[in-house]
Order: C-alpha cells, then sequence, then structure tokens
C-alpha cells in the first residue's frame, strides 16, 4: 500500500490539537516560572510588583501559549501536507505495510 495523498484540511487540524495540547503543557510550565519568579523577584523588591501581575503572567501562559501553538501547529500540518501531495505526486508516496 502506498500512501500518495493526505488531506490538507485533516492534517493541519490534527497538527493544530497536538501542537494545542503540548502548548497546554509548555503554557503551564511556564506559568509555573513565572509565578516562582515574580514571587522570589517581590521578595527581593520588598513587593514592588502588584500581585495581580503574577497571576496575568501565570493565566496569560496557560491560555495564549496553547492558542499560539495551536495555530501555528495548525498552519505546519496544512503547509506540510501540501509539500508532502506535491512531492508525492512527483517521486512517489510513502510504502506502507499494514499487517
Amino acid at each position: 500500500m502506498i500512501l500518495r495523498r493526505i488531506g490538507v484540511l485533516s492534517m493541519a487540524k490534527i497538527w493544530g490539537a497536538m501542537y494545542c495540547a503540548l502548548g497546554l503543557i509548555f503554557g503551564a510550565i511556564i506559568a509555573i516560572f513565572a509565578v516562582m519568579g515574580s514571587t522570589f523577584a517581590q521578595q527581593a523588591a520588598s513587593g514592588s510588583t502588584p500581585k495581580f501581575v503574577t497571576a496575568l503572567f501565570g493565566v496569560g501562559a496557560v491560555v495564549f501559549v496553547p492558542l499560539l501553538y495551536g495555530f501555528f501547529g495548525f498552519l505546519m500540518g496544512l503547509v506540510g501536507a501540501a509539500i508532502y501531495n506535491g512531492l508525492a505526486a512527483l517521486i512517489g508516496g510513502i510504502e506502507l505495510d499494514l499487517r
């Protein structure tokens, strides 16, 4: 069996979802470090930064990083599938052995 064509939009949706999930993981890690860093900075500067700024960075990382990763993952899946389809038409597809 030879894979000759990939559904471009189908691939883009899968990549977008995968990268969104990765973005959620990375966003959570960024949020943890942002909260830890701002806590240490507040202790060092004796509370010159308002506490809502700390929360804003933490929530922002958990919300915006997955959205950005998902968006760029969707674009890369779209472009990658289109490039694959073009090359598969010229060279041939990927040979699959499904048993």
